[in-house]
């Protein structure tokens, strides 16, 4: 058996030690290089090309960090992956690699490992096929199993590590600052429109402390907040909603390069987007039976009610004025055939086309007062991306398919093993936009798992065949599920 591998020196001009950015672009390299390796030897015999590539992809990519850094640790924190002290950042675009690697190291009761610089692609081959062995119910003793492994095998370049007992909190510690954050979103809309509906004049300070928050987290580490959306509350629905909008909207314009000041922006309008509703009577805004044309000219007012909404709250010159234009555009659609209606030809603002894409997502997978059923996301992307009627900006809905998947978070799918999945996340793979990551929710019997188990429907079986494929999206309804459970 041969492994080819090639050296790999340091980049002219390479960051040095303690450069924490080139760590995060370094050590998300590695991770991909991990993962595309596991991948591989997973697939084909050792001697298969694509296996000696990829092995000598991650054995370089490990030897360019300790060439730069003088040292490399890989360290498993609750759902963070650490290189070198160095938390790397968790995004939609990464989480199937980050959260592969993450439940096989967890599985095999490695919190840490550190490489020397003696490693070469035949000690990653061991290491990487010791990984992937079938797991136990034992973390403790693989761990051990592995070390004696490693060592029998003459590879003394890996040092293994347990998780740190810190560690094992860290994913609820995420999950708890992100219903934190929603929690306080919700609570401050609530006190500042119903502000506003009673004729006061509010503060905005709270929103923009909210914002903030969500941006922060957002650009840290996003799932935990997005999951959250799927908490479709029909009683608050007019101040989750705004919430929701914002999340979405924030990791859109994240997705779309915006800075972290425009993303506040961004994120300020779109809390803010439908602030003119409080002052359409409620008996209007929740009515099952169809509108009237009065009635429907109130609703239809609260874009322009909007924008007078806003310069009446106190702080009102703090707020940005891009703002202002997203609650008063936000419903005009991209060709200009929505409302209010315009005098003159317009260009809408990039923060208006966002917050009308991340707004009728979400009033569209929502059941209200007068609907029957919501859409399914996946339903409600295709009706975004093929139906002009919608009038929405269509290189910004590629984007927002791109960040959610063709099967978004929250969506409930049948397998072709017959059970029942939520969807966690779109696949990173640019060519596996069909094939999400997914938590598997019941088994073939229809006996409910909670919280179940997550796997990548890209992941194939030993004929090369994919092992699990989408048939269909369901109603949760129909079964009884509450998808919101299965985030919090």
């Amino acid at each position: 058996m041969t492994v080819t591998h090639t050296a790999t020196e340091p980049a002219s001009g390479q960051q040095s030690s303690g450069d924490e950015s080139y760590l995060r672009r370094a050590g998300r390299q590695l991770i991909f290089a991990m993962y595309g390796a596991l991948r591989a030897v997973k697939l084909y015999p050792v001697e298969n090309a694509a296996v000696q590539k990829a092995l000598a992809d991650v054995a370089a990519q490990s030897r360019e960090i300790l060439a730069a850094d003088r040292e490399l640790e890989i360290r498993m924190s609750g759902e963070f992956i650490f290189v070198n002290q160095t938390r790397l950042r968790l995004e939609l675009d990464n989480f199937a690699s980050f959260s592969h690697l993450l439940s096989l190291f967890r599985a095999a009761g490695v919190g840490t490992l550190t490489i020397d610089a003696k490693v070469e692609a035949k000690d990653w081959l061991i290491f990487l096929s010791l990984l992937q062995a079938s797991p136990n119910d034992d973390p403790e003793g693989r761990l051990v199993e592995m070390q004696q492994k490693l060592e029998s095998a003459g590879v003394t370049s890996f040092s293994l590590g347990p998780p740190h007992e810190a560690d094992e909190t860290s994913l609820e510690k995420s999950k708890e600052r992100a219903k934190r954050t929603y929690a306080q979103g919700v609570a401050a809309t609530r006190e500042l429109i119903t502000s506003v509906r009673m004729g006061g004049s509010p503060t905005v300070k709270k929103i923009k402390r909210v914002v903030q928050g969500i941006v922060d987290q957002i650009l840290s580490e996003e799932t935990s907040l997005i999951g959250l959306t799927t908490l479709r509350d029909y009683d608050e629905y007019t101040f989750t909603h705004s919430v929701n909008v914002c999340i979405f909207a924030v990791a859109l314009g994240k997705r779309l390069g915006l800075t972290r000041m425009q993303l506040y922006d961004l994120g300020i309008g779109a809390l803010l987007h439908d602030i003119g509703k409080s002052r359409v009577p409620s008996e209007v805004l929740n009515k099952v039976e169809k509108l009237t044309d009065d009635e429907w000219h109130q609703i239809a007012d609260h874009p322009w009610m909007g924008v007078l909404s806003l310069f009446q709250v106190r702080g009102a010159q703090e707020l940005p004025y891009r703002a202002m234009i997203v609650a008063f555009e936000h419903h005009m659609k991209h060709d200009l055939t929505g409302y209010p209606k315009t005098i003159r030809d317009r260009t809408l603002s990039m923060y208006s086309k966002i917050v009308a894409i991340a707004d009728g997502f979400d009033a569209a997978t929502t059941r209200r007062a007068y609907q029957t059923t919501p859409l399914t996301p996946a339903d409600v992307l295709r009706e975004m991306r093929d139906n002009p009627r919608r009038g929405m900006d269509p290189v910004i809905v590629k984007a927002f398919i791109n960040l959610t998947g063709i099967y978004p978070v929250g969506t409930l799918v049948i397998l072709d093993t017959f059970e029942l999945a939520v969807v966690q996340s779109a696949n990173p793979l640019p060519d596996m936009l069909s094939r999400p990551i997914v938590r598997i929710i019941s088994d073939p019997l229809g006996n409910v798992l909670h919280p179940g188990t997550v796997v990548d429907l890209a992941d194939r079986n030993d004929e090369g065949a994919f092992a699990r494929t989408i048939i269909k999206t369901e109603d949760p309804d129909r079964y009884g599920i509450r998808i919101g459970d299965y985030f919090v």
